[in-house]
């Protein structure tokens, strides 16, 4: 997603562009997402944000509940549209990712080919290694993914990404599912369920679980119908609405220690090879769009490639790296308490606090204006 943003900002910032995709095929896959306002304006600077829209459905009713059912915080996504200028909206991966190629030539993009490395022996050229082909380039972004080998290649002391303690199990029902709310979260102990619906009526859920690495299941459905067996309806009918061969399965983990800078020569990091975050605010794919928004507004703006570069730098890393910390802190106070006491007392903060806190709370990360665009940059 980042990488295909990046690109569109590049091509309207006079560049030409390759994105080069490791699948052999672009099959479409993955759950949904929910993009907050800064992701919406990302893609309205980017010229996509009104055919994702068309596509999305906006979140006006849910909010936070207890297993039991019992609201522990609503959230009106009307007091949020009138604060930000858009309600959230839910989207599948899948319909995002096709209106970004959307905007994109089909000369463009590159599949079946994996980076293996970025040769920088040329400062001015990096050279972009695909097995046994090259591309040589004047910029190289790193849109490579958490587990990204160019930032490993980068910055060989970085310890990676490391495991969070919770671990995600995701799907879209295989139809539409009658539900009151646009979205909802359940904590309990240890536990999170959720949904968001889409614009044909189906739903995108998601249940996280603190759970060691690795731990798989040979029915994972069957797993969750035990686990939440108890909880508030319409959990169970969405789960009883989506396929088994659907359940995505996911360890949830992030890069707790901060990158030094998101560049290194004429090679940049975007999304979450530069900041990969845990899930707690949703906050992760606007940071990327974000990230692509401001990479092409500088490149755009800037007398040098270099000062380009540098103001990227500035500008990404203190706020990527800060929402991070603070999805960090949102999991460990939120889903990841699993001490009854604690619980107890989380529960009751929730329900005690002003019926405006919540909306407060996601405007504090979602209130970003995208950098103007002036002039091509000079190579």
């Amino acid at each position: 997603m980042g990488g295909l943003a990046a690109a569109i900002g590049l091509r309207r910032a006079g560049w030409e562009v390759t994105v080069v995709e490791r699948a052999p095929v672009l099959a479409d896959v993955g759950a949904g997402i929910s993009l907050h306002a800064n992701g919406i304006r990302a893609l309205d600077a980017l010229g996509v944000g009104a055919a994702v829209r068309a596509a999305a459905r906006p979140q006006y009713t849910g909010g936070t509940r207890d297993p039991r059912g019992a609201w522990l915080a609503r959230m009106d996504g009307a007091v949020l549209e009138r604060a930000l200028g858009t309600p959230i909206v839910g989207i599948p991966r899948a319909v995002l990712h096709r209106a970004l190629r959307t905007a994109l030539p089909p000369g463009c993009l590159v599949v079946g080919a994996a980076v293996t490395s970025v040769d920088r022996t040329d400062p001015d050229r990096p050279r972009t290694v695909l097995g046994d082909r090259v591309l040589e380039a004047d910029l190289v972004v790193a849109a490579d993914g958490i587990d990204s080998r160019l930032r490993a290649q980068l910055f060989p002391g970085h310890p990676g990404p490391v495991h969070s303690g919770s671990t995600v199990l995701r799907a879209i029902t295989e139809r539409p599912v009658e539900l009151s709310t646009d979205f909802a979260l359940t904590w309990g102990r240890g536990a999170e369920f959720g949904h968001i619906v889409f614009a044909d009526g189906r739903a995108e859920w998601h249940a996280v679980l603190n759970a060691p690495p690795g731990v798989r299941h040979a029915d994972p459905l069957g797993v969750l119908r035990r686990r939440f067996a108890d909880w508030h309806d319409p959990i169970p009918a969405l789960l009883d609405a989506t396929r088994p061969g659907d359940v995505l399965h996911h360890d949830i983990r992030e890069l707790v220690t901060p990158l030094p800078s998101f560049t290194a020569g004429r090679v940049v990091l975007l999304g979450d090879a530069a900041h990969a975050m845990t899930p707690n605010l949703g906050q992760g794919a606007c940071q990327a769009l974000e990230d692509a928004t401001t990479l092409a507004a500088a490149l755009a703006g800037e007398t040098g490639l270099a000062s380009a570069l540098a103001r990227y730098d500035a500008e990404r890393r203190p706020r990527s790296q800060s929402v991070a910390r603070a999805a960090r802190r949102a999991g460990r106070m939120g889903q990841q308490l699993s001490h009854p006491l604690a619980v107890a007392v989380r529960d009751t903060a929730l329900r005690l606090a002003p019926s405006g806190a919540m909306v407060r709370a996601m405007v504090r990360h979602a209130d970003w204006t995208p950098p103007r665009w002036d002039r091509p940059v000079s190579l």
